[in-house]
């Protein structure tokens, strides 16, 4: 009987342990487990080189002085003196004045956001769906502002906020023209006419996400006598949310970290983040300062400049991975 069993299925023949022994041999196996080392490392060399400025800040914005002329530390200081990183923070909280000019950026990152959002899902969805004639020209020419640095077109931009006369009204009843430099002005203005820092990426996003959706919404709205600005609002705005949310944050990141465009616009004595971190240089300077010391605090307010991002990432980052891969966005 158990020889008729042997003949009839072969495979019970053979040992289990072999069996296992002779999976872990073939080729088909190491070529797996060699791929997944490989993407391991280029993984974590990747996030390495990524994280280490970060992690070169939050190490030296937690270093005592006497930590900075000491050979032997590198990124962990000898001993953690709660009084010398509570001094590091202290000086910069103190000398940033943090709390205003946080709140400052935030206002103004928020506000240029949102006219941005609300600006180019409007443009993107007249490009996506309503075909006119020279929409492909006009199209073709947001796509070129991606390619033309703000330097070039920063004289015409600084002249025209700064001796600012819309259509020449102001010279019809015999006025000066209006100096809108140093006020929110000048990016209210570029923001809510879809001219503002990075548009013509955010409007492409809108288009091409809009012109993804199928027009079967819309054509079952118009039945049920919703006009266009009700469908756009009440069903083809709402599908939108992924493009919005990537939208939304990358306006807000850009122009948190702007300060080409801030600097033209605004005076830079204004109290802004990136105005009071080039400060922190020159406020620390002198010979009762070391060159070290200097380091550590610069350190310690781009950190200090950087935290809020990450906490924004933190608490979207779900939401944000979702709606990159819904929106298609690579590279």
């Amino acid at each position: 009987m158990k020889t008729l069993i042997s003949k009839s299925n072969p495979v019970n023949s053979v040992p289990e342990g072999a069996v296992r022994t002779s999976r872990f041999l073939t080729s088909a196996f190491w070529s797996g487990v060699t791929w997944s080392f490989i993407r391991a490392v280029l993984v974590i060399g990747i996030a390495f080189i990524i994280l280490y400025p970060l992690i070169i800040k939050l190490s030296s914005s937690i270093m005592a002085e006497s930590d900075l002329f000491d050979l032997t530390v590198k990124w962990i200081p000898r001993r953690l003196d709660m009084r010398s990183i509570l001094r590091n923070y202290r000086d910069v909280y103190e000398e940033m004045n943090y709390l205003v000019s946080f709140r400052n950026s935030v206002t103004l990152a928020f506000l240029v956001s949102s006219l941005q959002l609300a600006s180019c899902t409007f443009i993107g969805y007249g490009f996506a769906r309503f075909k006119f004639p020279g929409s492909g020209f006009l199209f073709g020419m947001v796509i070129l502002t991606l390619l033309v640095p703000p330097q070039m077109i920063m004289v015409p931009l600084f002249l025209n906020f700064r001796f600012f006369d819309f259509f020449g009204i102001a010279g019809w009843f015999g006025r000066e023209p209006i100096n809108l430099l140093g006020t929110y002005w000048p990016f209210v203005l570029t923001s809510a006419t879809g001219m503002g820092l990075k548009n013509g990426l955010f409007i492409y996003i809108m288009r091409q996400f809009f012109k993804g959706m199928p027009k079967d919404l819309e054509e079952a709205a118009l039945v049920d006598g919703a006009g266009q600005i009700r469908t756009f609002f009440t069903i083809m705005l709402p599908g939108a949310a992924p493009a919005i949310l990537i939208v939304f944050l990358f306006s807000f990141v850009w122009q948190w970290n702007d300060i080409f465009l801030t600097s033209m616009y605004m005076r830079r004595s204004a109290t802004l983040l990136p105005f009071m971190l080039e400060r922190l240089t020159s406020s620390f300077g002198g010979y009762q300062y070391s060159d070290e010391y200097i380091s550590v605090i610069r350190n310690t307010g781009m950190l200090m400049f950087i935290v809020p991002l990450l906490f924004v990432y933190g608490f979207l980052q779900r939401y944000f991975i979702e709606s990159v891969e819904r929106t298609g966005i690579v590279g």
